[in-house]
């Protein structure tokens, strides 16, 4: 199987992204979608992993090892990732979470072509290609898109299952 090229890449990190834009709109900030969730909670978390993988695109390019926030447990950093910004309201977390998401996409574009195509070493320390690391975002925004609109059909009540 031939290998993405960037743009079609860029254009995947760009479709979940989209899609959760145009959601957004339909989302009150202060209900819960997850227990203990609520959008800006699910922002929090997804800017989280955009930081994540940021650094370990840097990394990856000045040939350094990348720090790994994420290697003792996926689930104690993606609390962290929503405990971090607690503090911070709605229309900044939303805003850096769109902020994130174009620096990330800017470091994938202006990668060497050596660097797009040898293993990065990710957030919880394995060794991947961006591919393989471009295709498990896309299908983890896609998972919360999917919550977003089971929820949306009854919005008073959280869904049963945590965020991740």
């Amino acid at each position: 199987m031939p290998v993405p090229d960037r743009d079609f890449l860029l254009h995947r990190m760009d479709e979940t992204r989209s899609k959760i834009e145009e959601l957004l709109p339909k989302i009150d900030p202060h209900k819960e979608i997850y227990p203990g969730w609520t959008i800006r909670d699910m922002l929090a978390h997804m800017t989280g992993w955009d930081d994540a993988t940021i650094v370990s695109l840097r990394a990856h390019v000045v040939e350094r090892p990348p720090s790994v926030p994420a290697i003792r447990s996926l689930d104690e950093y993606n609390a962290l990732t929503v405990s971090s910004r607690k503090n911070l309201d709605y229309e900044h977390v939303l805003k850096e979470w769109r902020l994130t998401r174009q620096v990330l996409r800017t470091i994938i574009e202006q990668l060497p072509e050596d660097k797009f195509f040898n293993p990065v070493i990710v957030p919880w320390g394995e060794k991947a290609t961006i591919t393989y690391l471009v295709e498990m975002f896309h299908d983890h925004e896609e998972e919360h898109i999917r919550d977003i609109l089971a929820w949306l059909k009854h919005p008073d009540k959280p869904l049963k299952k945590e965020g991740n």
